[in-house]
């Protein structure tokens, strides 16, 4: 028990709850507009995709960055470093997690498995980026974003424009959280060459980024309810999800990072959760 706590630990599996609620809403929304029958079966592949596909990404990433883990303070305490688990079994665990994320594709559609692949290459190459590029918090923004259109995938095996908003807002949201997120490690990042908005721009400048980043989630909000038409809930869940941001915004500050986490856990997965919520409710009751 004490080596599975280890590996949820490493994954931190309580995170999964940022993306997880777009897939829901992905999967409702699918069975909604395309009159598809509601699948429990089905709803649950998409879940176990979701929990293979990040535990894979979360694993990789951790054994990719063992080694900058063991040099910062702040992550010496993780579990490859703290030798915990050994590298050569995270690794092993993150080549299980993929597979079973193809086979369980294999089981919803041909689309959603054939582009299995695709999915595992943006989530798992998320890792290599910060080693390069400044935009690495949007192509982790990037990767969570699969989760509404992914789903909407696997109910009704074909694109559509509401679900690829949902992502974009996903892809939005989660770059600029992981730039607050991404504050704790300015001064290691810089002095170990590796590339973040924070490392780059400063503290100051990088919040601004963030804000700008959550103002472009919220307008993609605000398109995907007038396009598809929602009612009242949706707007309800709307400007709670918007609050949650703007409170984050607040409370973090160029000189007071105390909060950081608060805002990158709690604020943010209330924000999640409670927005789904409201967003199924109107798919449910209120659509027509």
């Amino acid at each position: 028990m004490k080596r599975i706590g280890s590996y949820l630990s490493l994954i931190k599996f309580s995170h999964t709850i940022f993306a997880m609620p777009f897939a829901l809403i992905g999967f409702v929304l699918g069975t909604k507009n395309v009159a598809f029958e509601f699948s429990f079966f089905k709803l649950l592949l998409v879940i176990l995709c979701m929990i293979f596909a990040r535990s894979g990404a979360m694993a990789f990433n951790r054994f990719l960055d063992k080694n900058f883990d063991a040099k910062n303070p702040r992550t010496a305490i993780r579990e490859i470093p703290a030798g915990l688990v050994s590298a050569n079994s995270v690794l092993i665990f993150t080549i299980i997690n993929c597979c079973l994320f193809i086979i369980c594709t294999y089981f919803i559609n041909q689309l959603c498995f054939y582009l299995s692949p695709i999915a595992l290459i943006v989530v798992l190459g998320y890792s290599y980026t910060k080693r390069f590029t400044n935009l690495c918090h949007l192509i982790l923004g990037l990767g969570l974003s699969l989760a509404p259109i992914g789903s909407y995938l696997a109910v009704t095996g074909s694109f559509n424009f509401i679900p690829l908003l949902f992502s974009v807002c996903v892809i939005f949201w989660v770059a600029g959280f992981d730039i607050i997120y991404a504050l704790q490690d300015e001064r290691f990042d810089k002095e170990n060459k590796l590339f973040s908005i924070p490392a780059s721009m400063g503290i100051s400048k990088a919040l601004v980024v963030s804000k700008f980043l959550h103002l472009m989630s919220a307008l993609a909000l605000v398109a995907s309810g007038i396009i598809g038409n929602f009612g009242a809930m949706y707007w309800i869940g709307f400007i709670l999800f918007v609050g949650m941001l703007v409170y984050q915004q607040s409370i973090v500050k160029p000189n007071d990072l105390r909060k950081v986490n608060f805002t990158f856990m709690t604020a943010n997965g209330i924000a999640s959760v409670v927005f789904s919520c409201f967003v199924i409710m109107d798919l449910f009751f209120y659509s027509k």
